[in-house]
């Protein structure tokens, strides 16, 4: 029997600004919608450049005023990156708070729009470990 990851879900209150988050911030690209009349819903599938075959769901629901909360049971969403301090740095200037910096060089946690708690890799191992991240405090949790 052979099983095969499709994607991860998550659901979105805001999908302009959460494509702005995963797609102009992070870097993913959009590989297909679903629009759904009947189902009044919008799926919108993300995916790293070169990489279809690992999909973000992003679940739209129309006409909705919930609040869908942190879902601390998800876990995390995780993506490597060239440079994490480059791509935390770009994430700050673009008013991200850095909940996890990377002071090791090598892991740095975000949370997006909707509150879901992303993990940032550095492809490679560990970078030197450099200010200001070295010394810079955690905020709020990931």
């Amino acid at each position: 029997m052979k099983i095969r990851y499709l994607h991860t879900m998550v659901r979105v209150t805001d999908i302009d600004e959460s494509k702005r988050f995963y797609c102009d911030l992070l870097g993913l690209e959009e590989v297909r919608r679903i629009e759904s009349e009947a189902g009044k819903f919008t799926n919108v599938f993300l995916a790293a450049p070169g990489q279809p075959e690992a999909q973000l769901e992003l679940t739209f629901n129309w006409d909705s005023d919930e609040t869908y909360g942190e879902g601390r049971n998800f876990g995390h969403l995780a993506y490597e990156v060239d440079d994490v301090y480059a791509m935390c740095q770009k994430l700050m200037d673009a008013g991200v708070t850095i909940n996890r910096p990377p002071r090791d060089g090598r892991m740095a946690f975000v949370r997006s729009p909707d509150g879901v708690s992303i993990e940032l890799l550095n492809a490679g191992g560990a970078q030197e470990k450099k200010e200001p991240w070295a010394s810079m405090e955690n905020t709020g949790h990931w």
